[in-house]
């Protein structure tokens, strides 16, 4: 007899997997096929990516009985410094005492080592890693996927969480506006001398942002942050062959010196930087979550948290439908969810794409201007509590499991 689920979950990265567990602690089945292999993920230098969690998001993952498992590698954002240049002019984002902190910085192999561990044992979730989809079928009443191993598994509701190139949204037909920046992130980590004392840091170029991201002190005690530098992508290549002092040259000439001597911390790796956003993100039982529905420019850190706020509203949906009886993926049901994610999705999109075109106006009378408008919200408390209650994603309507 076939194991069938609530849920068939194509893509087990940190949005999917995120969204299975939550799931599963309100009772819902899933199946999740991955094509990766979670141990070549979880290695070491596999990925020197490290993502912001905001208060919203770690209330999610507090909520589904992750924060003892994660708390331990996560760095405080005690406050945001945002600089036009390093000139006079800047932003100090910091909340009183007893607001917390701004989020919490974690590196993405941390992330996934809790994650892969709680499904690991979590028996509502079916995991399927290193599995190729071959067919996907989305019928009257039930959803399925063929493996390329030749098994069939089947659900009540599709889920896409495979990232920006989803081909589940490809194969529904879900159109999307996109466009790219022609800019790289380059990622690395740092040493440096003087401890960034929980700052995180957002220094904007005209070629694109330099931010500076504060990480847990090393096991020997060097204090550690991770680099996110954004440039031409016509430049890129150049930037990534310098040798490794011709190259922290480069980011000391751009850090003024803020936390000292530094070092690199790992190897360098890069991707390309674009923008898109889905026309819906619902369709006959197939829900879209993460990257499949957007993708921004991560100018503010919001990618992965606007990811996560997907997997919050969604499974809210599901539990408030599933108890009056409705199919997972009953109309109605996914339409609240279309209403409710929709919105927002998109005005988080709008602003990130507005502040890169902002910032990357070169010459001395846009930086005056942009400037004149920092100091005007530094001066300004209700601006200021505006803008980190939107960085700590405690705005709008929250789902259940993103409260405190």
């Amino acid at each position: 007899m076939a194991d069938k689920r609530d849920l068939l979950i194509l893509g087990g990265g940190l949005v999917g997997m995120t969204l299975a567990l939550a799931a599963a602690r309100k009772g819902i089945s899933s199946h999740v096929i991955d094509r990766a292999d979670p141990a070549e993920l979880t290695a070491e230098g596999f990925d020197g990516r490290a993502s912001a969690i905001s208060t919203a998001s770690w209330n999610l993952f507090s909520n589904i009985g992750l924060d003892s498992a994660l708390e331990p590698f996560g760095c405080p954002i005690a406050s945001i410094a945002v600089t036009d240049g390093m000139k006079p002019g800047r932003i100090d984002f910091q909340p009183e005492a007893h607001e917390g902190s701004l989020g919490l910085m974690f590196t993405n192999r941390s992330l996934r080592l809790a994650l892969f561990e709680a499904a690991k044992d979590e028996p509502l979730i079916s995991w399927h890693a290193r599995a190729e989809v071959i067919k996907r079928e989305r019928l009257e009443f039930e959803v399925a996927a063929t493996l390329a191993s030749g098994e069939r598994l089947e659900a009540k509701l599709m889920v896409a969480a495979e990232g920006r190139n989803s081909p589940t949204r490809e194969d529904a037909g879900i159109s999307v506006a996109k466009w790219d920046y022609r800019h790289r992130a380059i990622i690395v980590g740092l040493t440096h001398e003087k401890p960034h004392g929980n700052v995180a840091w957002e220094i904007f170029y005209p070629a694109g942002p330099f931010a500076l991201l504060p990480l847990l002190d090393a096991p020997d005690g060097k204090h550690r942050s991770a680099l996110v530098w954004t440039v031409n992508e016509k430049d890129a290549a150049g930037v990534l062959a310098l040798s490794d002092r011709a190259f922290l040259a480069e980011v000391d000439k751009r850090m003024h010196g803020v936390f000292g001597a530094i070092a690199l911390d790992g190897p360098r790796s890069s991707y390309p930087l674009g923008f898109h956003h889905t026309a819906k993100i619902t369709e006959h039982r197939l829900a879209l979550v993460g990257d499949a529905a957007h993708g921004i420019h991560p100018i503010a850190g919001q990618g992965l948290n606007l990811g996560l706020r997907d997997v919050g509203a969604l499974v809210e949906v599901l539990v408030e439908g599933m108890r009056l009886g409705l199919d997972p993926a009953d109309a109605q049901s996914l339409t609240r969810y279309e209403r409710w994610r929709g919105l927002d999705s998109f005005m988080v999109a709008f602003a990130t794409d507005g502040l890169t075109r902002l910032f990357g106006i070169p010459g001395r009378l846009p930086s005056a201007i942009r400037r004149f408008g920092m100091g005007v919200v530094q001066r300004t408390p209700v601006l200021k509590h505006w803008f980190m209650d939107e960085a700590r994603g405690m705005s709008g309507t929250l789902p259940e499991l993103m409260r405190g």
